[in-house]
């Protein structure tokens, strides 16, 4: 597996080859903290694969966090969301891994990760975690 540690400045972006890749572009591009106390992304167009049925389950991702002293880098976090394309994970365990993968790379004060699933057979679903 190709490492990749940097993201283009411009034109198209490379395409995930793994959550693992994408997450070590989620650290390396980090930088440093502003004079912030919240940050919150939201991703409206987030796909990934159910384990079961290897259908995609689409939604929506909320992140919230207070910086320590690294921000996440927007363009990074649109790879590294990206990389859960070809991912079969719950819902629950996607919230839970997403949090624990920010920790990681940036180390915030705290973080909330929100993972709302579209409706699949007339049921949401929203799944939280908090670190």
């Amino acid at each position: 597996m190709k490492e990749t540690s940097w993201l283009p400045s411009s034109g198209p972006m490379p395409r995930p080859e793994s959550v693992e890749q994408a997450k070590t572009v989620l650290k390396n591009e980090a930088f440093d903290a502003a004079n912030v106390q919240t940050i919150t992304f939201r991703a409206l167009e987030f796909t990934a694969i159910c384990p079961r049925s290897g259908q995609p389950d689409f939604g929506q991702v909320t992140i919230q966090y207070t910086p320590n002293k690294k921000c996440i880098e927007s363009k990074a976090l649109k790879f590294y969301l990206w990389s859960f394309r070809e991912e079969g994970c719950f819902c629950e365990s996607l919230a839970a891994r997403i949090a624990d993968d920010i920790v990681e790379a940036i180390a915030p004060q705290s973080v909330t990760v929100t993972v709302h699933q579209s409706a699949r057979g007339g049921i949401e679903l929203e799944a939280t975690a908090v670190r």
